[in-house]
This record gives structure tokens, C-alpha cells and sequence, in this order.
């Protein structure tokens, strides 16, 4: 029997993903209008920053449209493993190196791959707070990577 190995079974231990919530704010209303940050290119997001970007727009819709005002969705999973081959530096460092012989590499992060013009993260709310919206993803745009743009995706015939 031949058996496939996938790149999992050679790493010893994966990356904990460090994002805590995927869906915040009220997660039971239907709300008339979503809006969505999508990336403009390919890209690599680290778990970091999508954590980042989801505290920064979360603080600010608490802030601004109350706990149940509006419904917050990261809409991608941090998936692939980052590995690095840690190089030695200083003095003696070529005699406890094999430079690029072996170089699997150890691994220490884990980051979302994403397509042009995939969605990020959505938020629903009521067009009176569609503006605070507008700012959130606005706010979770600087902490990509990636240049991103705001994409209404429902209800753009009720905000005036």
C-alpha cells in the first residue's frame, strides 16, 4: 500500500490560530444593509493582522452603533502554515550552520490566502449607521497588508 504524506505530518507542532471570534455584535437580527472590505490583489493575511483588523472595527461599531446594532463577520480562515529556516548570526555561525540543506524550516505563523477581490470581512446594520460602518472597515483596511476597498454588497438602494 502506498500511502501520500501530506506537508502536516512532517511539521511538529502548528501555529495556535490567534483570532478569538469569527461573527460578533447581534447575531439573531436581519439587518437591510451589508457592506465588506475586499482585497484589490492576491495576498497572504497573517492571523495577526486579521485579529488586529477585527478588534479595531468591532471597538468601533461598539462604540458607535451599541452591541446590537450591527452583526460583524470575518469571512476567511487563516489556513497556511509559515515556515522560516532560522539562520545563526554571529561569530562561528558558518561552522554550526548547514545553510540551505534541510531548510523544511520551523513553523510560526499561520495566514489566509486571498484572491483578487475576495471579501475579508462583512458588517450588517441599519442605513443610519451605515456610514460607522463605512469607517470600521475603513480602520481594518489600515491594519492589512494588502490594499483593500469597501464594497456595498446589500441594500444599496436605502442609504441615501
Amino acid at each position: 500500500m502506498v500511502r501520500a504524506y501530506s506537508r502536516r505530518e512532517y511539521i511538529r507542532k502548528i501555529p495556535n490560530n490567534r483570532i478569538v471570534q469569527y461573527d460578533m455584535g447581534n447575531l439573531s437580527e436581519d439587518f437591510p444593509v451589508r457592506v465588506s472590505l475586499a482585497v484589490k490583489k492576491p495576498a497572504q493575511i497573517r492571523h495577526n493582522a486579521l485579529e488586529a483588523a477585527r478588534v479595531a472595527s468591532n471597538r468601533y461599531m461598539q462604540r458607535s452603533a451599541g452591541r446590537l446594532g450591527y452583526h460583524l463577520k470575518l469571512r476567511v480562515y487563516p489556513h497556511n502554515i509559515v515556515r522560516e529556516n532560522p539562520m545563526a548570526t554571529g561569530a562561528g555561525a558558518d561552522r554550526v550552520q548547514s545553510g540551505m540543506r534541510n531548510a523544511f524550516g520551523k513553523a510560526i505563523s499561520v495566514e489566509a490566502l486571498v484572491k483578487t477581490n475576495q471579501k475579508i470581512m462583512s458588517i450588517d446594520v441599519n442605513p443610519k449607521n451605515f456610514e460607522d460602518a463605512k469607517t470600521a472597515l475603513k480602520r481594518a483596511g489600515m491594519k492589512m497588508p494588502v490594499s483593500c476597498r469597501i464594497v456595498i454588497e446589500k441594500g444599496a438602494e436605502l442609504i441615501k
